[in-house]
């Protein structure tokens, strides 16, 4: 079964970082781990992560949206190419549309004559070939640009930056190409700019200390994924990420004590 990485749900869903982990967070869906416990998705999540997000902002509520997603994942093919399905939101149904047939996500229902349109309430979510991002748009021509040309795409998240100083998905994505790049230094005056820009952003603090962490310098990187968790609490890598480094600071009690709450958030307690 194909698999894929956060960066790909990014390019292939138009969906911030940020937002990814929100949807991860707020346990719609449960992706593996991969190499330096990277997420990894399925198709299937795939799908539920943009209904997810396309669902909450029509307004669904929260408790349909849950139960249509688990329906919807029940009824998933393992494969299919992204154009081939769109999900809409249909007054308060979940409306599955699946080549030729269509169907209630929730109870699982097939409908007949239905054709989704915006003007009376649906909503398509998994969208044919993406047209290229405008050249305004920097962000998302970043997004669009990672997998194929690392340099263009940090180009772009520079550009994206400079039009909007308080683009918080946009530093993330900066500051981590660069730190991939291994241009550290770039990479730390990126992040703090972003934390004098967008104040104490969590993401942003947690993404610094595993700069920090890979160059060495333990204390300010224990600083920042502590202050990261001062904001948010909720931040499993982060707790695991402390545990590991209070581990090599000789300090067990705070090792274990993250390593628990990692547990606890993932559901290993």
């Amino acid at each position: 079964m194909h698999q894929y990485g956060v960066r790909d749900v990014e390019r292939l869903l138009g969906l911030p970082r940020s937002t990814v982990r929100t949807l991860v967070e707020a346990g719609f869906v449960s992706p593996a781990r991969g190499s330096r416990r990277a997420w990894l998705f399925t198709f299937q999540d795939l799908i539920v992560l943009r209904t997810a997000q396309a669902l909450a902002a029509a307004s669904v509520p929260s408790r349909r949206i849950t139960r249509s997603l688990k329906e919807l994942r029940r009824n998933l093919p393992a494969t299919m190419p992204l154009s081939g399905l769109s999900i809409c939101a249909v007054g308060d149904r979940v409306v599955v549309k699946d080549g030729g047939g269509r169907w209630q996500a929730e109870s699982g229902q097939y409908l007949l004559g239905f054709e989704g349109n915006p003007a009376d309430g649906s909503l398509s979510v998994i969208e044919p070939a993406p047209t290229a991002p405008a050249e305004s748009d920097w962000f998302e021509k970043g997004l669009a640009l990672e997998s194929v040309d690392p340099g263009a795409a940090l180009e772009a998240y520079e550009r994206a930056v400079e039009a909007d100083p308080a683009h918080v998905d946009a530093w993330i994505n900066f500051g981590r190409l660069l730190h991939e790049a291994a241009r550290h230094a770039k990479a730390e005056r990126a992040y703090r700019e972003a934390l004098r820009a967008c104040g104490s952003e969590p993401l942003l603090l947690y993404n610094l200390g595993v700069l920090l962490d890979d160059m060495g310098r333990k204390p300010e990187a224990l600083e920042a994924y502590e202050t990261a968790l001062r904001g948010n609490p909720a931040l499993a890598d982060c707790h695991y990420n402390l545990a590991l480094l209070y581990e090599e600071l000789k300090r067990p009690k705070d090792a274990i004590r993250h390593m628990a709450q990692y547990r606890r958030l993932v559901g290993k307690g």
